[in-house]
């Protein structure tokens, strides 16, 4: 009875936290999510004891025998995550499902837990059948350097696979120099955002090869936005007006194309969402370049912008004294 204990509370934990989970989800998702090998009723397996990393990051999370530590934490579970502990992502998805030292993100907690559930981690399976999410995301350093280094000098070769992609680089070397825009970074985005599917559409109801939503669209004078032609015009003409409200800086024009201007501007750079994050490693490894010529009569650019030009005019000029 006594060594039951610790089951029942850790059991008790975990009711009370799926209860939270599934509070928060929306009830119209149809998403359909891994199912647990056992029945709900049925005792959960254990992981292992944590070892090496996890081990270490479990002692910085709950503080034991040295000063607590979140970020820390956090950080060596990824770590770890990324080596293939499945507990380790588990641990990690739970900080993010709680907001445990760290902000609430149920996006990168249901990629967390889907990454240990295919891994057999059994508490994270029961998770996932309580997380209601389409929105699945691993977090940046989950992704090796590597992996970004190779998959942006492999993209390129992937738009001439076939005589479609080669109709759509057509399309855009055509377009493209209208707009100011040089054809590998807007063709490195529909990269990112479609992959080259001409119907793509997403559940922001983005849509097409560049992933317009309608306000985008109509904002840019898109009348068929799955139209591909229409819809290049109209991601072209969106560039560059980025372009010119940033100023030619890429990381900021990619991470706006993914996230928004708005929260660009809020973060003051590249906002602390993975995905955006990770958007933007792979569109500025592809077009290889931190700038990009810009027209600056399209728009005035953001303040943060001109907040960083003073701030550089201001340190030239006291150098020079």
């Amino acid at each position: 009875m006594v060594s039951s204990l610790p089951r029942i509370a850790h059991s008790l934990i975990a009711a009370l936290v799926l209860m939270m989970a599934w509070g928060s989800a929306s009830a119209d998702q149809t998403w359909e999510l891994p199912r647990a090998d056992a029945p709900g009723d049925e005792p959960l397996v254990r992981a292992p004891p944590p070892t090496g990393l996890t081990a270490e990051a479990v002692r910085l999370e709950y503080g034991e025998n040295i000063a607590q530590n979140y970020t820390l934490a956090a950080e060596l579970y990824c770590r770890a995550a990324r080596k293939g502990d499945p507990d380790a992502a588990y641990r990690l998805g739970w900080m993010y499902a709680n907001g445990r030292g760290m902000l609430k993100d149920d996006r990168l907690a249901t990629g967390l837990f889907r990454y240990a559930a295919e891994r057999s981690h059994d508490y994270a399976k029961r998770m996932l059948l309580h997380v209601n999410t389409t929105e699945a995301v691993l977090p940046a350093c989950m992704i090796p350097p590597s992996v970004i280094a190779e998959e942006s000098h492999a993209l390129p070769l992937a738009w001439t696979a076939t005589s479609e992609r080669m109709r759509i680089v057509d399309i855009v070397r055509e377009f493209a120099p209208a707009y100011g825009i040089e054809p590998r970074l807007a063709l490195a985005i529909i990269q990112a955002e479609s992959g080259f599917q001409v119907s793509a559409k997403s559940n922001k109801n983005a849509q097409g090869l560049m992933q317009l939503i309608p306000e985008t669209a109509e904002r840019f004078g898109v009348r068929k936005i799955m139209d591909p032609r229409e819809n290049i015009r109209g991601g072209l003409a969106y560039l560059r007006w980025l372009l010119s409200y940033f100023e030619g800086d890429v990381t900021l024009v990619t991470a706006a194309y993914n996230a928004g201007e708005g929260a660009v501007v809020r973060y003051r750079g590249v906002p602390p969402y993975a995905e955006t994050r990770q958007y933007v490693a792979r569109v500025t490894g592809v077009f290889g370049k931190v700038r990009h010529k810009f027209n600056p009569n399209i728009v005035e650019p953001a303040p943060m912008v001109l907040v960083r030009r003073l701030q550089t005019v201001s340190a030239v000029e006291g150098a020079a004294r």
